[in-house]
């Protein structure tokens, strides 16, 4: 007897009633169940034949999504018309199936691919979970399981599945970042996804959509706080407290599904003594309800459309209180002499931004026309300074575990330059990265220590993009003496002869495009926040052009990078090595 059966019949939840009795909900999880299935084993064949997943017009894949038919007549589901919801689960089937394979076996351009033996029965193991959580979810929809045999339910199963990984791939952290336990935890919570594309909202506890919003009925085209239940998101600041972000809703008119999402700037306190500097002196900078937290609005953020083109976006603002470049995994680092720091930078980004899923989630699907969908979604991901740097380390994860595919990068003003010394960006990644409980939140395809630094990353990540849509927008003024500090480096021209060699040496990797500004005349650290720089032309194009033209024509992008005069400007500062 199937393992799943027997803990339902134990639990007291029939497995269900035959497909032609069930709503058009129940038909439609079965089907997107079955289409998972079939299009993750898909997805295994093409790493096994050709080291990849598979492409968007493979003839089987696409047989597989049009397979997909769960005959609801309009209104059924979440009150979507029959076509958007036939649409809404084949996307749905396309991204989960992909995301699955992808954490297996090393993003779209399997990394791992060449240990099959290894993480395909890790993928399998994953796809079976995910399949067998879909199904404990829909029976206990249909027959009204009671909760506590639920959670017992899907614990069991996770842990069999995570026993299961654990024994097929002993090293599996060492080959895709992520553990047993994490992986197993991540296939079940794409199961909560799948079945809110499925049967919308629901009475019984999922992770992910609209019955999952913690955010309450917010006022448009306002900008409005929210503060995060620490309890169920896992988040906290540096001294202990609430994590809290910004949300400011599309106008009345406009598209919500159109997204900014901004990190703030706020340094980074790495050993005992500039940590307790910060707490002693700056104890702000270890909380996100402080007053001078909230998001100006200048720059990419302005309110004036000759400033910015963004100003009728949803616009998500997230400020930084962990002192761990937005990095962290959810651990309480010791620094020595009592001195103990919360770094949870990347678990309190992760959970503000998946609020805001399920808001847009219940929000879209309340509209009607197609609901929510995760390929609309058009995202901006930006940060300033230590948030610039939490841009880098985070991308993946919209693309890999949010699904998001339509998501634009531009880490502005911290673009983790390695000054090549023992105290550098990159060599620190490699005390930094266990010391903060990084691993499990970084890229399946670059998560040892070098990979903190920027130049490392981009190459890692280039691979991974899928144009046109996806690219990295690297910020930054060349004369920017706050950065060349924060990089350890001696003075400005060693930092800008560094960054210069760096635009050279990633200027041609698939989706990585440069915009770096020409003031001379003095330090200016971070550009997409200053109306200025925002208007002002370099090589060709103001920043908030080459901002725009991402997300409306990507295939016209191209770097803008000048000589200007900082040679001259800037003793021991070299010409740029490669023609701008």
């Amino acid at each position: 007897m199937r393992f799943l059966t027997l803990m339902l019949i134990l639990a007291g939840c029939p497995h269900g009633s035959p497909l032609e009795e069930r709503p058009c909900t129940s038909r439609a999880s079965e089907a997107l169940e079955r289409c998972i299935v079939d299009a993750s084993t898909r997805h295994g064949e093409c790493y096994r034949t050709n080291g990849q997943s598979c492409p968007a017009d493979d003839p089987a894949l696409v047989a597989v999504l049009d397979a997909v038919e769960p005959h609801c007549v309009d209104g059924e589901l979440a009150g979507l018309g029959e076509a958007a919801v036939e649409e809404r689960l084949r996307s749905a089937c396309a991204s989960e199936a992909a995301g699955l394979a992808w954490r297996a076996w090393g993003g779209p351009h399997g990394v791992a691919a060449e240990s099959a033996d290894c993480v395909g029965p890790v993928h399998d193991i994953g796809v079976e979970l995910l399949a067998d959580s879909m199904s404990t979810l829909r029976s206990c929809i249909e027959d009204d399981c009671a909760r506590s045999g639920l959670a017992s339910i899907r614990a069991s199963l996770a842990a069999r599945a995570e026993e299961r990984i654990a024994a097929a791939c002993p090293d599996l952290p060492s080959r895709i970042a992520v553990d047993a336990a994490t992986f197993a935890e991540r296939a079940a919570q794409q199961a909560d996804c799948a079945t809110a594309t499925a049967f919308g909202e629901v009475d019984i506890p999922l992770s992910c959509g609209p019955s999952n919003a913690d955010i309450g009925e917010i006022p448009r085209g306002e900008w409005t706080e929210v503060v995060v239940d620490g309890d169920k998101w896992g988040t906290q600041c540096g001294d202990g407290s609430e994590y809290a972000f910004w949300i400011r809703p599309a106008a009345e008119g406009a598209p919500l599904d159109n997204v900014v999402v901004t990190l703030q700037a706020g340094g980074v306190c790495l050993f005992d003594v500039d940590c307790a500097a910060v707490t002693a002196l700056v104890p702000g900078l270890l909380r996100a309800r402080d007053i001078e937290d909230y998001p100006f609005p200048v720059g990419i953020a302005s309110a004036d459309p000759t400033v910015s083109p963004f100003t009728d976006w949803t616009m998500l603002y997230l400020p930084y209180c962990n002192q761990d470049v937005f990095a962290g995994g959810g651990v309480v680092e010791d620094l020595g002499g009592g001195l103990q720091i919360p770094r949870y930078g990347a678990i309190n980004l992760r959970a503000a931004v998946q609020m805001t899923r399920d808001w847009l989630w219940r929000e879209l699907d309340a509209e009607g026309g197609e609901g929510y969908r995760p390929d609309n979604v058009t995202a901006l991901f930006g940060g300033f300074s230590a948030g610039s740097y939490g841009t880098l380390y985070n991308y993946h994860w919209f693309l890999d575990d949010l699904l998001w595919p339509n998501t634009v990068a531009f880490p502005d003003g911290g673009l983790a330059v390695d000054n090549g010394e023992l105290l550098g960006v990159g060599s620190l990644g490699a005390l930094k990265i266990p010391a903060w409980g990084m691993q499990n939140l970084l890229p399946a395809y670059c998560f040892e220590g070098p990979c903190s630094g920027g130049e490392v990353l981009v190459n890692a990540l280039s691979p991974r993009l899928q144009q046109p849509e996806q690219n990295i927008l690297m910020l930054s003024n060349q004369l920017d003496s706050t950065q060349a500090g924060d990089a350890f480096f001696a003075d400005d021209a060693s930092f800008i002869n560094a960054l210069r060699q760096m635009y050279c040496d990633t200027r041609d990797l698939g989706g990585v495009h440069w915009f770096l500004g020409s003031e001379s005349s003095t330090s200016v650290h971070v550009i997409s926040t200053r109306d200025d720089m925002m208007t002002r032309e370099v090589a060709g194009s103001t920043l908030a052009a080459f901002l725009e033209r991402a997300v409306t024509d990507p295939m016209s992008l191209q770097s803008h990078v000048e000589e200007a005069d900082f040679v001259d400007a800037v003793p021991g500062v070299l010409p740029i090595p490669c023609e701008p």
